[in-house]
């Protein structure tokens, strides 16, 4: 694996900021992980048999070096992997070494687009926009266009698969999981840019430019799959370990669960250790004390968080990972989570005023310790239990689903998209399911001790 020593950020991220991004000038940034016929997890082999095309990365890279009037590597080739096209090693490298040198000036960025239609955009388009644009602007312009060995190197549509393309039938496969939200709401951000760059263009009537949603969306996915954070200067890869000459180099992406994997970059790992869910905390409508839990809850916010999706969480929602075993693994079930389960189970004015008072004594923070009648406890943490199971069902249902979906149609052309639910749905799943065992546990140990 290689790092970027840039910042990668997400989408959300992306949408939010209004600072310069930057679309790499390599090929194929990662390799496609997963198995479209088999839901049968498999590791990634660690070494692909390279076939390294001669002609191609001469071509490509001489275009490269030429337009950075500078040696870009030598100590990489570009070839076909069982992945697809890949980046192998030409020569040994050694941990630390750094093994390509992208200078500014081939990095295409929004500063890239024509000064009249960039002034004309202004803050109201995000930077991922304007760079979406960009490639469409220059794939307009074919070979005229400076950056065209780019552009038509870029995958094609047909070969994206981040959730923005899934047509509603398939994110249906999702419903359970935050990614099928965040989905939705990423969609929509990409339409009101879309409106927003279309009704700029209105201006330009002699660029001849009409661009589709589908266009937009397909270039808006190139670039957040793609581009990182940077300012004028030179990026560095630095890879991270060995490499024997013909071993494959792959980018380290950081610690994604397989929803941001899919979402941002189209693809996902049959085992994420980084997989991470949701969970939603109701009070319910019938509770009489709602209004005074309610306005406890909101005195004492519980700290938001913000997942690896790129958005923060409403106060009532809980991002899991998951939670340790006997062998060490995971983390436990958030703090404040289970300090919000104990207020909403609270069942007196008293208890909730207790809450207020030992809040304020301490450092602010609302329930953190075990409550001191044990019955109230076990009864705290059994809510979180019966949420959690019931988000299982969904999950357990969902999974099924999807299994007999592919037994029916095992040639199905959308085939590697069910894969790639079922990983994201497996991996949430294996969550939930240590959480549940987690909050057992822990009610028997309460109640064997009392």
């Amino acid at each position: 694996m290689i790092s970027i020593r840039v910042s990668t950020i997400s989408n959300t991220w992306r949408a939010r900021h209004r600072r310069p991004l930057i679309l790499d000038s390599l090929i194929c940034r990662r390799p496609c992980r997963c198995k479209p016929h088999s839901f049968i997890p498999s590791a990634s082999p660690s070494k692909a048999p390279a076939q390294v095309d001669a002609e191609f990365t001469a071509d490509f890279l001489q275009w490269l070096e030429l337009k950075a009037g500078t040696e870009i590597s030598s100590a990489l080739s570009i070839g076909e992997s069982t992945f697809g096209r890949s980046l192998f090693a030409q020569t040994h490298i050694k941990a630390g070494d750094c093994i390509l040198k992208v200078p500014y000036s081939v990095q295409v960025s929004s500063n890239n687009l024509p000064l009249r239609i960039n002034s004309l955009l202004g803050d109201q388009v995000s930077n991922v926009a304007k760079v979406a644009l960009l490639v469409l602007y220059e794939q307009k312009l074919g070979e005229k266009s400076e950056w065209a060995p780019y552009i038509r190197r870029l995958p094609q549509p047909a070969e994206m698969h981040n959730t923005i393309f899934w047509k509603d039938g398939e994110l249906e496969m999702i419903r359970p999981s935050p990614l099928y939200r965040e989905t939705i709401r990423q969609k929509k951000i990409v339409e009101s840019d879309f409106l927003a760059i279309t009704e700029a263009l209105c201006h330009f009537p002699k660029l001849h430019m009409v661009i589709t949603l589908d266009d937009f969306k397909y270039a808006y996915a190139l670039v957040t799959s793609r581009a990182w954070e940077s300012f004028s200067g030179v990026s560095m890869v630095i890879a991270d370990r060995d490499y024997a000459p013909g071993a494959q180099v792959l980018i380290r992406y950081g610690k994604f669960s397989n929803a941001t994997l899919l979402l941002d970059f189209g693809f996902t790992l049959p085992y994420n250790t980084h997989d991470q869910v949701d969970v939603k905390l109701d009070l319910p409508l019938e509770d009489h004390l709602s209004s005074m839990k309610l306005e406890l809850l909101s005195r004492h916010c519980t700290p938001t968080i913000t997942d690896d999706l790129g958005f923060t969480s409403a106060e009532n929602s809980f991002t899991l990972k998951e939670v340790r075993s006997a062998h060490g693994k995971g983390r436990g079930i958030p703090q404040s989570c289970r300090a919000y389960a104990r207020v909403l189970c609270s069942k007196s004015p008293q208890e909730i005023n207790d809450f207020a008072k030992e809040a304020a004594e301490n450092d602010g923070r609302l329930a953190r310790g075990p409550l001191r009648d044990t019955c109230r406890e076990i009864e705290a943490h059994q809510f979180l239990l019966l949420r959690i199971t019931e988000l299982i069902y969904l999950y357990d249902a969902s999974l099924e689903s999807l299994e007999q979906m592919t037994s029916l149609d095992t040639v199905n052309k959308n085939a590697s998209r069910h894969q790639m639910a079922y990983d994201v749905l497996r991996g949430e799943l294996r969550v939930l399911k240590s959480a549940a065992e987690w909050l057992e546990t822990y009610c028997k140990k309460l109640l064997n001790a009392s």
